[in-house]
């Protein structure tokens, strides 16, 4: 190596001159590649680590998507919570039950329904059942609405989304568990309960079957202080458990306008066209006793022959699912007690 302190020759000095300048391309050549490698390899690590713009704005767009659902209902299609946490039911509680989807409140009547009252702690009155009471429903601060009348749906939707599934749309128990299985992600529970309910409906029917002949007539009537009426198989009053589930048929002359209309307001003259072999008669004020002491009731054969069953409003006015499944058995005990 020479010695820089030495005086340098002319040729010394054009032989180191261009090694100097080579040797400085190349350090700089070295530099400039060292320093272009580590931004690419910088690059690529924060290319690995941060996903690209489309790939984060998804996760945020499924949670979106995961909190509310679109559904179909005779409103037209309105957005609902996916998991609704505070429901008031102003119909349809009874369905609401079986799918473990307590309200935070109801109307009083419905509150009072016997077959299931004791589910019901902590539920809170909205008000007369049928005439909505927009305060209290507020106060709840809702995040959906289950009603039956169209009539309230502008005053309800303000108050939070809500579901109208007007009065006689869903025809049973299965209708009804189904749809709301579905509207609330619980198909299983609906299935399950809809099977062990079916289970029971069969064994019922079986018992009737067996003692009833297949030609009996039934009738489903209502005696009130002021008149009489006859319903059909989707009106309460016992006509799910007696027409559809043990699969009773109402006297032939009046079927087809019983089953179409649902209801008939009757007078005392045609009373006895409507009334069948056997007769499930809601009064909260008379008994047997009572219509075989009155000259018109007495007249009739399933008065004459013990072939009535009276029951109260309280009992007979439900027709929910859990409702009509008590309801068969009921019957079905007391058509079979003396058989």
């Amino acid at each position: 190596m020479h010695d820089l302190n030495k005086p340098r020759t002319r040729r010394t000095r054009w032989f180191v001159i261009p090694l100097l300048l080579t040797l400085m391309l190349i350090t700089a050549a070295c530099s400039a590649n060292s320093t272009g490698n580590e931004k690419t390899t910088a690059e690529s690590a924060a290319a690995t680590q941060a996903p690209a713009p489309a790939e984060t704005a998804q996760p945020t767009a499924s949670a979106e998507t995961a909190t509310v659902k679109t559904v179909t209902t005779v409103n037209g299609d309105i957005e609902v919570p996916a998991e609704p946490k505070r429901i008031v039911a102003e119909e349809y509680l009874g369905s609401l039950i079986p799918l473990n989807m307590i309200p935070v409140g109801a109307p009083g009547l419905t509150l009072q329904n016997m077959y299931f009252k004791e589910a019901l702690a902590g539920v809170e009155d909205t008000g007369d059942y049928g005439k909505m009471n927009a305060e209290k429903i507020i106060a709840l601060n809702p995040d959906l609405i289950i009603s039956s009348s169209v009539d309230n749906y502008e005053t309800l939707s303000k108050i939070a989304p809500t579901v109208i599934v007007p009065y006689g749309d869903l025809k049973n128990a299965h209708e009804e568990l189904t749809y709301f299985g579905k509207l609330f992600g619980k198909e299983k529970e609906a299935a399950d309960w809809l099977a062990e309910y079916d289970t029971r409906i069969a064994a019922a029917k079986a018992k009737v079957d067996a003692a009833i002949p297949a030609d009996a007539s039934f009738s489903i009537l209502e005696l009130t202080d002021k008149a009489i009426y006859a319903y059909g198989d989707n009106f309460g009053r016992g006509g799910q458990p007696l027409y559809q589930s043990l699969g009773r048929k109402p006297p032939t002359e009046v079927a087809s306008e019983i089953m179409e209309k649902q209801w008939a307001e009757l007078s005392t003259e045609v009373l006895s066209k409507y009334a069948g072999d056997y007769i499930i008669l809601t009064s909260n004020q008379k008994t047997l006793e009572d219509l075989k002491a009155d000259p018109i009731w007495s007249s009739l054969p399933a008065v004459k022959n013990n072939q009535v069953y009276v029951w109260k409003e309280e009992r007979s006015w439900y027709y929910d699912p859990i409702a009509v499944l008590s309801q068969t058995e009921e019957l079905a005990a007391w058509l079979t007690s003396n058989k």
